[in-house]
């Protein structure tokens, strides 16, 4: 039975658009913030880092901008010094979303980054499927990165997922496996795209609760909003566009019952959204239904997870990656 209390955060604000070296000093400046008001976990929203590809949904396939997003995505460790660096300072566990580039090559994923509160990158977690338009941009994660953590002199075991993975019963249930007890469900602001403004927060909300009860644990669910930097930067560079418009969001953090410890937060501003999490009440929720224990059932149901290294580069981006590794 675990006793610890965490003050968490989920990040609702906008990165600067395709501007990785900008949006990386942002990330380092809300953790700043976060260590202010005493926060020890923080999560960003999903492709933080450079900004989410909203120009997929707006116009035609384009090689050359799919070539400058790579340009702006990050380099696992290579691109995070600074942000393992602002984690050590102020003892902060930090999961961060990134549009990530493979090492030395050109491939492209939805990652969700885990850093400890030492510094050490505790491991990678690439999206297994990219949505719809997505899938010009970025590849397919593997069941390799599919994994829970446990922060050093914690109780708690954490992962994550990004937007419409969550979708993937199996890759929830995969989480659920390994005893997560704290999941961050990273996402961009959706109700801003055209088609999604009455549907896409309650789609959000829906998914986020039914990981929260299912697995019967606390939900980050932080999100990004788009601002002028996104839609000035897409004007300039693609042209004029009706498809995204500014603002969006939707960004809470949840209790294993569905009940809103904090949020939802929708407002065009940045804010951390500051919630307590009290591991404790996990004993009266696994009670009614414990998905690793008693309400189980391994004799009917059994997941098979293929863990299977796919990328050559995977054992490099497990973790865990110690700061200050070159």
């Amino acid at each position: 039975m675990l006793r610890e209390k965490v003050k968490a955060a989920a990040v609702h604000a906008a990165p600067v658009y395709m501007n990785k070296a900008e949006s990386l000093c942002k990330v380092t400046t809300l953790i700043s913030q976060a260590a202010s008001e005493s926060i020890t976990l923080l999560a960003f929203p999903e492709v933080f880092v450079p900004g989410f590809p909203y120009f997929t949904n707006c116009y035609p396939p384009n090689a050359t901008t799919v070539a400058l997003y790579a340009e702006q995505s990050v380099v696992v460790p290579d691109d995070l010094g600074q942000v393992q660096a602002a984690c050590a300072a102020h003892k902060m566990v930090v999961v961060l979303g990134v549009s990530e580039r493979m090492r030395g090559g050109h491939t492209l994923f939805n990652s969700i980054v885990t850093i400890d509160a030492d510094g050490t990158i505790l491991g990678v977690h690439r999206k297994v499927q990219p949505t719809w338009a997505e899938r010009l941009v970025w590849g397919q994660g593997s069941g390799y990165t599919l994994r829970t953590y446990k922060p050093k002199g914690s109780e708690y075991r954490i992962g994550g997922l990004a937007c419409w993975e969550h979708t993937i019963n199996g890759a929830r249930q995969a989480l659920i496996d390994q005893g997560q007890h704290i999941h961050v469900g990273c996402w961009p602001a959706l109700d801003i795209l055209d088609g999604f403004e009455e549907v896409a927060c309650a789609q959000i909300e829906a998914l986020m609760k039914t990981h929260a009860l299912t697995a019967q644990v606390f939900v980050l669910c932080p999100s990004s909003y788009v601002d002028e930097t996104c839609l000035q930067w897409m004007e300039k560079n693609l042209g004029p566009q009706n498809k995204v418009k500014a603002g969006g969001g939707w960004t809470a953090i949840i209790h294993p019952f569905c009940s809103f410890i904090v949020g939802p937060y929708t407002d065009s501003q940045d804010k951390l959204v500051i919630g307590e999490i009290d591991l404790a009440q996990l004993d009266l929720v696994k009670a009614y239904v414990d998905g690793t224990g008693h309400y189980k059932r391994p004799e009917i149901f059994r997941l098979d997870v293929d863990k299977t290294q796919r990328w050559t580069d995977e054992p490099d981006i497990a973790g865990p990656i110690p700061q200050n590794t070159p």
